[in-house]
């Protein structure tokens, strides 16, 4: 089983302009992940797609991998279907987000493992909540999952709810989880569901993965114990460099 590593990487981004560029203690973000997911057991090959040339300038300076795709694609997984119908040769795609520059390998070692089962479309990651701030925060997807560990929906709102309890008792009676935001993929899948229209589900709450499950494909999840921290805003760099330096 080939698994291929696919690392997105715009430019232009509303919140964050060259985002994939900034410099973190003397590298980029980009190179940081790059060389952070390298070193993965479980991939036969990283590469970062992009559609922009200064992006493909700066990987190639550091003799890294990239292909470059579409400027009109809405999402990640939409670049990743691109890289896989270009380069025919892999079983598994693992989509791995560009502003985490310091993921940790075993989260992608733990999320190859779950294409063991046969029975897995797509697999993901989740992380036991521990504190009422992420519990009841929106930008924080939460997931419900069966005893299969297959997911049964994602929300924004913290799900379950519990009818009769305080919330201040909720973590105390249940455990949640939050949804960390890397994927892999079949590549048959991968290709098979960019190519679905936008769900009812997913229009609602502005999660991609909605428009799969609507659609009857299978997500596996696996706990991670790894919270890894995302650069999304210019003083999200001052938190990772008052954390890892």
């Amino acid at each position: 089983m080939k698994t291929i590593g696919i690392i997105p990487a715009r430019y232009a981004s509303s919140r964050f302009p060259g985002k994939p560029l900034v410099d973190i203690a003397g590298k980029s973000m980009i190179q940081r992940v790059y060389e952070q997911v390298k070193g993965c057991r479980c991939l036969s090959e990283v590469v970062v797609a992009t559609d922009d040339k200064r992006i493909e300038d700066h990987v190639r300076s550091f003799a890294g991998n990239v292909v470059m795709t579409s400027p009109d694609h809405q999402s990640g997984t939409d670049r990743c279907a691109e890289v896989v119908q270009k380069v025919q040769s892999f079983d598994i795609a693992i989509n791995i987000q560009g502003d985490e520059p310091f993921i940790s390998p075993l989260q992608i070692d733990l999320l190859s493992s779950l294409f063991e089962d046969s029975q897995t479309d797509i697999g993901t990651l989740v992380k036991k909540i521990d504190n009422v701030e992420d519990l009841f925060n929106e930008n924080t997807p939460k997931v419900v999952f069966n005893n299969k560990k297959q997911a049964l929906y994602f929300s924004r709102q913290t799900i379950p709810f519990q009818r009769n309890v305080k919330q201040s008792d909720w973590l105390n009676n249940q455990a949640y989880y939050k949804h960390i935001g890397i994927y892999g993929y079949r590549t048959e899948v991968l290709k098979e569901i960019t190519a679905l229209p936008v769900s009812s589900f997913e229009k609602s709450e502005a999660l991609e993965q909605l428009r799969w499950l609507e659609n009857g494909y299978t997500i596996k999840v696996a706990e991670t114990k790894f919270d890894t921290i995302a650069v999304d805003h210019p003083k999200d760099v001052e938190a990772i460099l008052k954390a890892y330096f």
